[in-house]
């Protein structure tokens, strides 16, 4: 069996406010120039200190639910020791801890085997760096 191992880059802009952008269209049209319908993985990678990965449902109210609950949790003030940037930025830090930077999924012929209401998504909380890049690789 011959392994492949292929990289795209996506560009993000995320602008100046918290944001969930759903990147699953992004995935599939990757996987459908890549995986040759195949079955493999696909590892979705966001190479910044300050920002994540999810799996979750989007449209319905949870990616808001999501930043709600990660203002809860985070919040942007000055109790954090790493204080560059604009107030409250140390919590950015923090957040790939609780939202990993990463996620992995099973791909079955040349599709991502995600359940009926998942997508994949960037989770950026960060205000200060709007621009981000996402790593989609394969591996058959």
């Amino acid at each position: 069996m011959t392994q492949t191992f292929r990289t795209h880059i996506l560009r993000i802009t995320t602008g100046s406010t918290e944001r969930v952008a759903d990147l699953t269209a992004d995935c599939e049209a990757y996987l459908r120039e890549v995986s040759q319908g195949r079955d493999g993985l696909l590892n979705v990678f966001v190479p910044h200190a300050t920002a994540g990965i999810a799996i979750l449902e989007t449209g319905a109210g949870s990616d808001t639910d999501l930043l709600a609950a990660l203002r809860e949790l985070l919040p942007a003030d000055d109790r954090w020791h790493h204080r560059h940037g604009s107030p409250g930025h140390g919590r950015d830090h923090v957040l790939p801890a609780i939202v990993p930077p990463h996620a992995t999924l099973p791909v079955i012929g040349g599709r991502m085997a995600l359940g009926t209401w998942q997508s994949v998504c960037l989770v950026d909380t960060n205000k200060d760096n709007p621009d981000r890049q996402v790593r989609l690789s394969f591996l058959a």
